[in-house]
């Protein structure tokens, strides 16, 4: 049998090493203090600033590894990549990486080991390496961005050999390919990996979150208030029954079930019955009397658990006659402002439980979205983190976040501001109600808390709040949306939508840089929200959000105009002054690329060679512009003295050259004919009002009429 892996080996010069050498370590802690390379376990807290970090993921256990020879090799490469620079090529790899890292090595070595029978690199060619590339693609449902992590390892094992006492791999995997080009998983130059949340998806997300926070948020906390008052009630009363003997207390229990009885008939009121997520209905039929909610009834009538057959048979007679009654609480339900009726059948502890676990999730929509903080910086958040800044009248003029940023994964903590908007405030004073009740209870002041904490669970949310998320995605559907008709609906794959964290920072980034005017900018202080992410730390450039919001304009123009492209090349009529140069640029690209009709293959390509005309596209509610500053006609009239962008204040679409209509701006154009059409029904109007609002119309109407032409025929609406 071989030594485990937890027994340290003497006579290596390693062992006695700290397995983290140079990374900073948080304030009271000493590196004497930290991990062995020969301990059976590597801690490496003392080096992780985030106080939110759940200890499994810098934590590894080598201990249960039986196989030592694996351990050494895992251990002389964890230990390597930690302490290890390679200049140009890799740095050192923050300790918050170290679990991952680990599972992923593990994953590679454990397989070399099924091959060869031993853990031994030096005998790892690249057919072997093909083969673990296989076995990645086969089975599990691993995306090529996942693959390419796990291909990571193996080419790191290569680069970093030379600092492996026991060897690492002796050639260069896939001929010194990156593990993303071989995964199939590069990016084009400049863009990000991470999925922008599609307008149809983060409009109903946000909005259902706002009414979350403005409308469902008394509610569930009621419901607590509630609960835990009933809690307090019953210690009080279990105290008073204490101090008298058994049948006296017998008899005051017996009399208060009864007087709960009688209430409930008193009151109209039905036997409380465990709630369950309504299906797109606010009700549900009667249950069976299986799911008469003892536990509730036990708490209000400060009763033993309800197991004797003359109560339960009691209970039993009762719900025929009084009927059941959804969960069975006291507090009332709101209406849905969309429906007029309660937003959900009424609370018990699970539907609680469940409601403050959707809040928790609605929250951090809000924050995350509307601030542009990445998640280490809003789970940092804590109690007193907001504070309203009032002007002279004693009006709120904005709101401020302090919390916590990282300059960089070593990097120690920093204070940093963040300037927002009344619905991120709103949402943090939700956050603290929410959470004060566990804050109590342990003393610490971290907002972003497990709600409902297990004595061997962690205390903080991290990284569960990805499930959490999903969760609240899944709960939008079941509880207020139908099978055909769901509130968030699926991705373009037809699955659902996988919301992650950093997804909100790049989409709030794309919708300032290209949809000022979009359906979710109509649903928030917008203006405000985007001026709010350029002011402050989130605007500076520690934050790189200024960056990120220019980078996001880059892809948002070029996906832009790659919809164009495959709209006209589809039939779609273009119009406007600007429409017969935009209609020559397509064209041109598309002889360019292949001379037959129909869509392009080679979409790099054509993202090429549309670079220049994208680089100039703006789009805007009344129309395109394709903004040359010689022929913009809005720069006649703008007071800066050079300008990079259009002034789309004051736009002149049906006559500036740099203009474009497509079937997109159709419906804003007729809305406002049919206002200016209902107005010039008004009596009152002067004759000279009149004649504007018929000039007005048939402007409008020229535009309508060429975005509805053919597309042979490209026309200019004067």
């Amino acid at each position: 049998m071989t030594a485990l892996a937890s027994r340290p080996s003497a006579d290596h010069v390693l062992d006695r090493r700290p397995a983290l050498e140079s990374a900073p370590l948080r304030p009271g802690f000493s590196r004497s203090k930290l991990s062995r390379f020969g301990d059976a376990s590597w801690d490496f807290s003392p080096a992780v600033m985030r106080a939110n970090t759940r200890r499994c993921h810098i934590t590894a256990h080598f201990g249960d590894i039986r196989d030592t020879r694996l351990v050494r090799t895992l251990k002389e490469f964890l230990y390597a990549r930690l302490n290890v620079d390679l200049p140009g090529t890799r740095a050192r790899l923050p300790p918050s990486m170290l679990r991952a890292y680990f599972n992923r090595t593990r994953r590679f070595l454990d397989f070399v080991v099924e091959q060869l029978g031993v853990c031994d690199l030096m005998r790892v060619d690249q057919p072997l390496v093909e083969a673990y590339f296989a076995s990645l693609r086969q089975g599990a449902s691993r995306s090529r961005y996942q693959i390419a992590h796990l291909l990571q390892i193996v080419v790191e094992l290569h680069l970093y050999s030379a600092h492996m006492p026991s060897g690492g791999l002796r050639f260069a995997p896939w001929r010194g390919r990156a593990a993303y080009q071989v995964a199939g998983a590069r990016n084009t130059p400049g863009e990000c990996s991470t999925p922008r949340l599609p307008e149809s998806i983060i409009e109903p997300l946000l909005a259902w979150s706002i009414k979350y926070v403005n409308v469902f948020a008394p509610d569930i906390l009621a419901a607590r208030d509630e609960w835990e008052r009933l809690k307090r009630r019953a210690e009080r009363i279990r105290a008073e029954d204490a101090q008298f003997p058994h049948a006296a207390r017998c008899r005051r229990i017996a009399k208060r079930f009864d007087n709960f009885l009688e209430a409930r008939a008193r009151d109209g009121r039905g036997v409380p019955v465990w709630s369950a997520l309504p299906q797109g209905q606010t009700s549900r039929p009667i249950p069976a009397s299986s799911l008469i909610n003892r536990k509730l009834i036990e708490l209000i009538t400060v009763c033993p658990p309800i197991t004797t057959d003359r109560r339960i048979d009691r209970l039993r007679a009762a719900l025929p006659k009084l009927g059941g009654e959804s969960g069975g609480m006291d507090t009332p339900i709101s209406p849905n402002p969309d429906t007029g009726k309660p937003w959900r059948a009424g609370f018990d502890l699970l539907a609680i439980q469940t409601e403050e676990r959707m809040l928790q999730a609605a929250i951090y929509v809000v924050c995350a979205y509307l601030t542009g903080m990445r998640d280490s910086e809003v789970q940092a958040m804590q109690a007193g983190c907001c504070r309203s800044i009032r002007g002279e009248d004693g009006v709120v003029e904005r709101h401020r976040i302090r919390s916590i940023t990282y300059k960089g994964r070593r990097a120690a903590p920093e204070q940093a501001d963040w300037v927002t908007i009344e619905p991120v405030a709103n949402a943090v004073s939700v956050l603290h109600r929410l959470t004060a009740r566990v804050r109590n209870a342990d003393g610490e002041d971290g907002l972003w808390r497990v709600l409902h904490p297990k004595t061997y669970s962690k205390t903080h949310i991290s990284a569960e709040i990805v499930r959490t998320l999903n969760h609240f995605r899944d709960h939008l559907n079941a509880q207020f949306g139908a099978p055909d008709t769901p509130i968030i609906p699926p991705g373009p794959d037809g699955r659902p939508w996988r919301i992650t964290t950093r997804q909100f920072r790049r989409t709030i980034a794309w919708h300032i840089a290209n949809r000022p005017f979009g359906a979710v900018a109509g649903m928030i202080q917008y203006k405000h929200a985007s001026v709010a992410a350029f002011e402050g730390y989130a605007g500076s450039s520690r934050s790189g959000f200024r960056a990120e919001i220019a980078r996001e304009r880059a892809l948002g123009q070029i996906d832009d105009i790659m919809s164009y492209f495959d709209a006209h090349q589809d039939g779609l009529s273009l119009s406007g002054p600007a429409s017969a140069r935009v209609k020559r640029s397509l064209d041109d690209a598309a002889g360019e690329l292949s001379p037959l009709p129909g869509r392009v293959a080679d979409r790099a390509k054509l993202r090429t060679l549309l670079k220049d005309l994208a680089r100039t596209l703006h789009v805007g509610p009344l129309a395109d512009c394709f903004f040359d500053p010689a022929h913009a006609l809005c720069l006649k009239r703008a007071t800066d003295v050079e300008r990079e962008a259009p002034a789309m204040a004051l736009c002149e679409p049906t006559r500036c050259p740099n203009a474009c209509f497509t079937a997109r701006h159709r419906s804003v154009w007729a809305k406002a004919r049919d206002d200016a059409k209902l107005l010039l029904k008004e009596k009152r109007l002067s004759r000279a009002q009149r004649t504007v609002l018929k000039a007005d119309i048939a402007r409008y109407e020229r535009v309508i009429a060429a975005v509805d032409a053919p597309a042979a025929a490209p026309t200019s609406p004067q």
